[in-house]
Protein backbone atom coordinates (compact mmCIF):
# COMPACT_ATOMS: atom_id res chain seq x y z
CA UNK A 1 0.00 0.00 0.00
CA UNK A 2 1.30 3.47 -0.85
CA UNK A 3 2.18 5.92 1.90
CA UNK A 4 -0.59 8.27 3.01
CA UNK A 5 0.61 9.40 6.46
CA UNK A 6 4.06 10.70 7.39
CA UNK A 7 4.77 11.45 11.06
CA UNK A 8 7.78 13.30 12.42
CA UNK A 9 9.69 13.38 15.65
CA UNK A 10 10.78 16.94 16.56
CA UNK A 11 13.86 17.21 18.80
CA UNK A 12 17.04 16.19 16.95
CA UNK A 13 14.97 15.50 13.84
CA UNK A 14 13.93 19.02 12.83
CA UNK A 15 16.53 20.85 14.97
CA UNK A 16 19.43 20.21 17.34
CA UNK A 17 17.95 20.00 20.82
CA UNK A 18 21.16 20.14 22.91
CA UNK A 19 21.95 23.73 21.98
CA UNK A 20 18.32 24.74 22.51
CA UNK A 21 18.14 23.21 25.97
CA UNK A 22 21.47 24.75 26.95
CA UNK A 23 20.11 28.19 26.05
CA UNK A 24 16.81 27.55 27.83
CA UNK A 25 18.54 26.40 31.02
CA UNK A 26 20.76 29.49 30.94
CA UNK A 27 17.75 31.77 30.49
CA UNK A 28 16.01 30.14 33.43
CA UNK A 29 19.10 30.42 35.66
CA UNK A 30 19.46 34.11 34.84
CA UNK A 31 15.80 34.74 35.55
CA UNK A 32 15.88 32.89 38.86
CA UNK A 33 19.02 34.76 39.93
CA UNK A 34 17.16 38.05 39.45
CA UNK A 35 13.69 37.07 40.63
CA UNK A 36 14.35 34.41 43.28
CA UNK A 37 17.69 35.35 44.88
CA UNK A 38 17.05 33.22 47.98
CA UNK A 39 17.33 30.16 45.76
CA UNK A 40 20.95 30.96 44.95
CA UNK A 41 23.06 28.80 42.61
CA UNK A 42 21.33 25.46 43.15
CA UNK A 43 23.64 22.47 42.55
CA UNK A 44 22.39 20.32 39.70
CA UNK A 45 22.65 17.31 42.03
CA UNK A 46 20.01 18.88 44.28
CA UNK A 47 17.61 19.33 41.36
CA UNK A 48 18.19 15.75 40.23
CA UNK A 49 17.44 14.58 43.77
CA UNK A 50 14.12 16.46 43.71
CA UNK A 51 13.40 14.98 40.29
CA UNK A 52 14.14 11.45 41.49
CA UNK A 53 11.90 11.96 44.52
CA UNK A 54 9.01 13.21 42.38
CA UNK A 55 9.35 10.38 39.86
CA UNK A 56 9.54 7.85 42.66
CA UNK A 57 6.20 9.09 43.98
CA UNK A 58 4.59 9.49 40.54
CA UNK A 59 6.46 7.55 37.79
CA UNK A 60 4.18 8.71 34.96
CA UNK A 61 5.54 12.23 35.39
CA UNK A 62 8.44 11.12 33.17
CA UNK A 63 6.05 11.56 30.22
CA UNK A 64 4.91 15.02 31.39
CA UNK A 65 8.07 17.06 31.06
CA UNK A 66 6.44 20.46 31.53
CA UNK A 67 4.64 19.44 34.71
CA UNK A 68 7.76 17.72 36.01
CA UNK A 69 9.87 20.84 35.51
CA UNK A 70 7.21 23.01 37.18
CA UNK A 71 7.19 20.74 40.22
CA UNK A 72 10.99 20.59 40.45
CA UNK A 73 11.11 24.39 40.45
CA UNK A 74 8.31 24.59 43.00
CA UNK A 75 10.01 22.25 45.46
CA UNK A 76 13.40 23.91 45.01
CA UNK A 77 11.86 27.31 45.76
CA UNK A 78 9.91 25.92 48.72
CA UNK A 79 13.06 24.40 50.18
CA UNK A 80 14.86 27.73 49.69
CA UNK A 81 12.39 29.36 52.06
CA UNK A 82 9.73 30.84 49.81
CA UNK A 83 6.12 30.51 50.92
CA UNK A 84 3.96 27.97 49.13
CA UNK A 85 1.93 30.53 47.16
CA UNK A 86 5.03 32.47 46.18
CA UNK A 87 6.86 29.29 45.23
CA UNK A 88 4.00 28.30 42.96
CA UNK A 89 3.88 31.70 41.27
CA UNK A 90 7.65 31.87 40.80
CA UNK A 91 7.79 28.29 39.51
CA UNK A 92 5.17 29.04 36.86
CA UNK A 93 6.82 32.29 35.81
CA UNK A 94 10.21 30.61 35.65
CA UNK A 95 8.81 27.75 33.63
CA UNK A 96 7.33 30.17 31.09
CA UNK A 97 10.76 31.83 30.74
CA UNK A 98 12.27 28.40 30.12
CA UNK A 99 9.54 27.43 27.66
CA UNK A 100 9.93 30.60 25.63
CA UNK A 101 13.68 30.00 25.31
CA UNK A 102 13.04 26.30 24.58
CA UNK A 103 11.24 27.38 21.40
CA UNK A 104 14.17 29.42 20.08
CA UNK A 105 15.23 26.71 17.68
CA UNK A 106 17.36 26.78 14.56
CA UNK A 107 15.86 24.39 12.04
CA UNK A 108 18.03 21.95 10.16
CA UNK A 109 18.52 22.82 6.49
CA UNK A 110 15.58 22.07 4.19
CA UNK A 111 13.02 21.66 7.01
CA UNK A 112 10.53 24.17 5.60
CA UNK A 113 11.13 23.19 1.98
CA UNK A 114 10.78 19.48 2.73
CA UNK A 115 7.65 19.87 4.84
CA UNK A 116 6.06 22.07 2.19
CA UNK A 117 6.74 19.45 -0.49
CA UNK A 118 5.46 16.58 1.61
CA UNK A 119 2.35 18.42 2.84
CA UNK A 120 1.17 18.65 -0.77
CA UNK A 121 1.17 14.86 -1.11
CA UNK A 122 0.71 13.30 2.33
CA UNK A 123 -1.03 13.76 5.66
CA UNK A 124 1.67 15.00 8.02
CA UNK A 125 1.67 14.60 11.79
CA UNK A 126 3.95 15.01 14.79
CA UNK A 127 4.70 12.43 17.48
CA UNK A 128 7.01 13.83 20.15
CA UNK A 129 8.13 12.92 23.64
CA UNK A 130 9.19 16.53 24.21
CA UNK A 131 7.26 19.69 24.99
CA UNK A 132 7.92 21.74 21.87
CA UNK A 133 4.76 23.16 20.28
CA UNK A 134 4.66 23.38 16.47
CA UNK A 135 2.25 26.34 16.76
CA UNK A 136 4.91 28.37 18.56
CA UNK A 137 7.46 27.36 15.94
CA UNK A 138 5.51 28.46 12.86
CA UNK A 139 5.13 24.87 11.63
CA UNK A 140 1.47 24.22 12.44
CA UNK A 141 0.25 24.76 8.88
CA UNK A 142 2.20 21.74 7.68
CA UNK A 143 0.73 19.26 10.15
CA UNK A 144 -2.76 17.77 10.45
CA UNK A 145 -2.11 16.97 14.12
CA UNK A 146 0.61 17.03 16.78
CA UNK A 147 0.73 14.40 19.53
CA UNK A 148 2.90 14.79 22.62
CA UNK A 149 3.65 12.45 25.49
CA UNK A 150 2.58 15.29 27.79
CA UNK A 151 -0.96 15.20 26.44
CA UNK A 152 -1.22 11.44 25.90
CA UNK A 153 0.26 10.47 29.25
CA UNK A 154 2.70 8.07 27.60
CA UNK A 155 5.48 8.47 25.07
CA UNK A 156 7.30 6.56 22.34
CA UNK A 157 8.16 3.69 22.00
CA UNK A 158 4.81 2.77 23.56
CA UNK A 159 2.37 1.89 20.76
CA UNK A 160 -0.31 4.30 22.00
CA UNK A 161 1.12 7.47 20.34
CA UNK A 162 1.52 5.66 17.00
CA UNK A 163 -1.93 4.10 17.18
CA UNK A 164 -3.43 7.48 18.05
CA UNK A 165 -1.73 9.00 15.00
CA UNK A 166 -3.22 6.31 12.76
CA UNK A 167 -6.70 6.98 14.16
CA UNK A 168 -6.28 10.74 13.74
CA UNK A 169 -5.32 10.28 10.10
CA UNK A 170 -7.78 7.47 9.41
CA UNK A 171 -5.18 5.29 7.70
CA UNK A 172 -3.86 1.75 8.35
CA UNK A 173 -0.35 1.22 9.70
CA UNK A 174 0.73 -0.20 6.34
CA UNK A 175 0.12 3.25 4.79
CA UNK A 176 2.17 5.18 7.37
CA UNK A 177 5.81 5.98 7.99
CA UNK A 178 7.52 7.65 10.95
CA UNK A 179 10.74 9.67 10.75
CA UNK A 180 12.98 10.22 13.75
CA UNK A 181 16.49 10.13 15.15
CA UNK A 182 16.11 7.70 18.07
CA UNK A 183 16.66 4.00 17.29
CA UNK A 184 14.44 2.86 20.16
CA UNK A 185 11.75 5.48 20.59
CA UNK A 186 11.29 6.29 16.91
CA UNK A 187 12.42 3.34 14.83
CA UNK A 188 11.67 0.32 17.02
CA UNK A 189 8.55 1.99 18.40
CA UNK A 190 7.10 2.75 14.96
CA UNK A 191 7.93 -0.67 13.54
CA UNK A 192 6.41 -2.45 16.54
CA UNK A 193 3.17 -0.61 15.75
CA UNK A 194 3.25 -1.69 12.11
CA UNK A 195 4.51 1.56 10.58
CA UNK A 196 7.54 1.84 8.39
CA UNK A 197 10.36 3.84 9.95
CA UNK A 198 13.04 6.14 8.53
CA UNK A 199 16.09 6.87 10.62
CA UNK A 200 17.27 10.47 10.43
CA UNK A 201 21.03 10.02 10.73
CA UNK A 202 22.84 13.21 9.68
CA UNK A 203 26.15 12.13 11.21
CA UNK A 204 26.24 8.78 9.44
CA UNK A 205 26.39 6.72 12.64
CA UNK A 206 26.52 2.94 12.53
CA UNK A 207 23.15 1.37 13.20
CA UNK A 208 24.30 -1.54 15.32
CA UNK A 209 22.77 -4.98 15.77
CA UNK A 210 19.10 -4.09 16.33
CA UNK A 211 16.53 -4.78 13.57
CA UNK A 212 17.26 -2.10 10.94
CA UNK A 213 15.08 0.83 9.92
CA UNK A 214 13.20 0.61 6.64
CA UNK A 215 15.43 3.40 5.33
CA UNK A 216 17.74 6.10 6.59
CA UNK A 217 18.51 9.63 5.42
CA UNK A 218 21.29 12.03 6.23
CA UNK A 219 19.31 15.05 5.04
CA UNK A 220 15.60 15.77 5.23
CA UNK A 221 15.81 16.86 1.59
CA UNK A 222 16.12 13.16 0.69
CA UNK A 223 12.62 12.38 1.97
CA UNK A 224 10.41 13.43 -0.98
CA UNK A 225 12.23 11.21 -3.48
CA UNK A 226 12.48 8.31 -1.01
CA UNK A 227 8.76 8.41 -0.23
CA UNK A 228 7.84 8.79 -3.88
CA UNK A 229 9.55 5.44 -4.56
CA UNK A 230 7.39 3.79 -1.87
Amino acid sequence: MSIQLVTFDLDDTLWDVASVMHGAEAALRDWLAAQAPRLGPVPIEHLWAIRARLLGAEPMLKHRLSELRRRILFHALLEAGYAEDESGALAEQGFQVFLEARHQVEFFPDVHRTLEQLADRFILGVITNGNADVRRLGLADYFRFALSAEELGVGKPDPHPFQTALRQAGVPASAAVHIGDHPGDDIAGAQASGLRAIWYNPQGKDWGDAPPPDAQVRSLAELPALLANW
